[in-house]
């Protein structure tokens, strides 16, 4: 059985269905209860309190993690979540990390998630770690005002990077856990180019087939609108990003072709799957 934290998100829940559709025995985690595809069992738990997590890990073999919020949450120590995973018998972990342990590694959240893979690596289970940069799927922070005015609002329109899209995230995780040839790997995933957000825009309009205007922020009025959803911390670290990308995070990775032996899916494609949402 392979264990699915944060199954019900853009990247577990086509994660959890590819598992399904394998064949495979899985066991899909959310903090709140939720649909999940047929066959597939679902267990409600809170990362924060990693001995709840015990049910889900009965008779799991391995354990894809996603820490998304809880690895901030107050007196949160993830790492109980990697020794609840080897007292319950599990095998291997698949890690969702992030690329900003390597190009901005001084950050609050990134020392944190960096331990955490040295954690992992010196647990004696088998692991991966993935480590995706910017996601295709923060475009739905734009959905309502597109469907409300056709507007998409971002700051730094011609600055962009190379966003993966989640579905990709998860057919790497699932080789990654099915696979034993990926045991050991660290898997730097991105899309297939640099995308900006005004170009963005353009591929959403594109899916529509009707208009999107682009509107340009400026960095405060994009904080204070992040700040409502994110910490204040992760939300000036975004924009640093988003802002001045460095060399590392301008780089189009060649870990997605190597995985799964073709390319990364680009915004375009994401967008049009997605168009329900911005209609």
């Amino acid at each position: 059985m392979i264990v699915v934290t944060g199954a019900t998100g853009n990247i577990g829940r086509p994660l959890t269905q590819a598992l399904a559709e394998a064949g495979q025995q899985v066991t899909a985690v959310s903090r709140h209860t939720a649909a999940v595809p047929n066959g597939v069992r679902h267990v409600t738990a809170d990362l924060a309190e990693p001995a709840g997590l015990k049910p889900a890990l009965d008779g799991a073999k391995a354990l894809f993690l996603l820490l998304s919020g809880d690895l901030h949450a107050a007196g949160a120590n993830p790492a109980d979540i990697i020794g609840e995973a080897a007292a319950g018998g599990v095998r291997r972990v698949v890690l969702l990390s992030t690329l900003g342990v390597v190009t901005r590694p001084n950050g609050q959240t990134r020392i944190a998630m960096r331990a955490l893979e040295d954690t992992l690596r010196e647990s004696g289970l088998e692991w991966a770690i993935l480590r995706p940069g910017g996601f295709a799927s923060n475009a739905l922070w734009w959905a309502e005002s597109v469907r409300a005015q056709q507007v998409v609002a971002a700051p730094f329109g011609d600055v962009g990077v190379p966003i993966i899209d989640p579905a990709d995230i998860a057919a790497v995780a699932a080789a990654c856990l099915l696979d034993d040839r990926h045991t050991g790997g660290v898997y730097e995933l991105t899309g297939p180019e640099v995308i900006t957000p005004r170009r963005q825009a353009e591929a959403i309009a594109a899916a529509l087939g009707s208009p999107v205007r682009f509107h340009e922020l400026t960095r405060d009025e994009a904080r204070t609108a992040m700040s409502q959803s994110m910490p204040a911390e992760l939300a000036n670290d975004t924009l640093d990003i988003l802002g001045s990308p460095t060399p590392a995070e301008l780089r189009v990775s060649p870990d997605v072709q190597q995985v799964l032996g073709r390319a990364p899916r680009p915004f375009a494609d994401w967008a049009a799957r997605n168009v329900a949402a911005f209609r």
